[in-house]
């Protein structure tokens, strides 16, 4: 386990969720989409729902259409660093120029938030594609929650930062204090996770059998009743979680009232209780099975999404999220280790394109749906009501999934 723990290529790994947890927790759910929608666009009739919420559904349309094939000319190029590398400076850079956004800039910062998330977003697709290669199919449940639980001390460490700026009327600079957190901390996966293997192929040859093996992928896995049924299971949850994940801050802040401080301190539970979750659960990924331990998080997820819907008090609204955050780092983690069991080797780019695919499609449709109901009904609560049914679904149709056992090296790759 000490050997493990220890590897240079899982702690710089490790890290790099560390690194990108600055904008996950400062850009994309906590304080800039609160700016965004109440200052830059305005909030009262839910016009700044709508923005935020076309800003995120078009950037990951773009990640979702576009990783599939990339993640095939990376497997056939061998440039998955050389991809990761550029999707994070592509991050890096548009967060740091949210510092010129200011009141009635709503297109200039819809247009670098979209820049921003594809840069985060795309990377995550190269970046998840290295778990097989530095774990072991027996440790991978744990590796992947090792790496959510280092993300969300990432987070806590990013939005104390924040806290202090904000405390000192220097808001502004929370956005490159991000991008420069980013930065810094990825630095360690650059150097350290299994090279680029350079396989003599042009980019263009690549494009080429990337985009005709992606086709291939995605026919492949279609026809299996398993994976078809995991991607579609997987399709409405993880759109439930990403629509959570997105507007819970501006939930708190429109219709409970959450000050800026409120807001962080929300998001450190949350983070807190996720990193709890995420170690408490490590283990019992790899000896219960990915399968149960998303089961079990997804009904943790319908009570929280229910109980929500009913809550008018701040005090409420924290026990709640602690409740969501214990299933947030689970339900990820645990997800990603069942997906991994169905890569052949030497087709991890591929086939965690397609898992992007999959994800980022969720995150298209769980946005647009939350503004547009906020906005015709001028009330965010049922908007969050439909989120629950995400859920609900998502679990019924994985219980009909062969796989997620302890231990499985491979499942149904036929």
């Amino acid at each position: 386990m000490k050997s493990i723990l220890f590897d240079r290529k899982i702690l710089s790994w490790c890290f790099f969720d560390f690194a990108n947890s600055s904008y996950s927790a400062v850009i994309a759910a906590v304080i800039f989409p609160v700016y965004y929608t109440s200052v830059v666009v305005g909030n009262d009739a839910g016009l700044g729902d709508a923005w935020w919420g076309w800003a995120i559904s078009v950037s990951m349309a773009f990640v979702a259409l576009t990783s599939p094939l990339l993640g095939g000319i990376s497997d056939y190029s061998g440039a998955r660093k050389k991809f990761l590398f550029v999707y994070t400076i592509l991050c890096v850079a548009a967060t740091a120029s949210l510092v010129f956004v200011a009141k009635g800039q709503i297109v200039t910062g819809f247009l670098l938030v979209v820049l921003a998330n594809i840069g985060m977003e795309g990377g995550i697709v190269f970046y998840n594609s290295f778990l097989n290669d530095i774990a072991r199919s027996e440790f991978q449940g744990r590796v992947s929650a090792w790496g959510f639980a280092t993300g969300y001390l990432g987070s806590i460490i990013s939005l104390l930062v924040a806290l202090l700026l904000i405390k000192a009327d220097h808001m502004m600079f929370a956005w490159p204090m991000a991008a420069a957190f980013f930065l810094a901390f990825s630095m360690p996966a650059f150097f350290f996770l299994p090279p680029d293997e350079h396989k003599g192929t042009t980019v263009t040859g690549a494009a080429k059998e990337g985009l005709k093996t992606t086709f291939i992928v995605l026919k492949r896995m279609w026809s299996n009743r398993d994976q078809r049924r995991f991607l579609l299971a997987y399709l409405l949850y993880e759109d439930g979680v990403n629509t959570v994940i997105v507007f819970s801050s501006i939930f708190a802040a429109t219709t409970l009232g959450f000050k800026s401080e409120e807001l962080i301190g929300l998001y450190l539970v949350v983070q807190v209780t996720a990193l709890a979750g995420a170690f408490i659960m490590a283990r019992p990924i790899d000896f219960w099975g990915p399968k149960k331990v998303v089961s079990l998080s997804l009904g943790l997820w319908v009570l929280v999404t229910i109980l929500v819907y009913f809550i008018y008090r701040k005090s409420f609204f924290f026990a709640a999220a602690s409740m969501a955050g214990l299933g947030l780092g689970t339900v990820q983690a645990a997800t990603r280790a069942f997906f991994a069991q169905f890569i052949p080797s030497g087709e991890e780019s591929r086939y965690f394109g397609v898992y992007s695919l999959v994800g980022k499609t969720s995150a298209v449709l769980g946005p647009l749906i939350f503004g547009a109901v906020s906005s015709l009904t001028k009330n965010q609560r049922p908007a969050v009501a439909a989120v629950s049914i995400l859920f609900i679904a998502g679990f019924a149709i994985l219980q009909t999934v062969n796989g997620g056992s302890p231990n499985v090296k491979k499942i149904g790759n036929g």
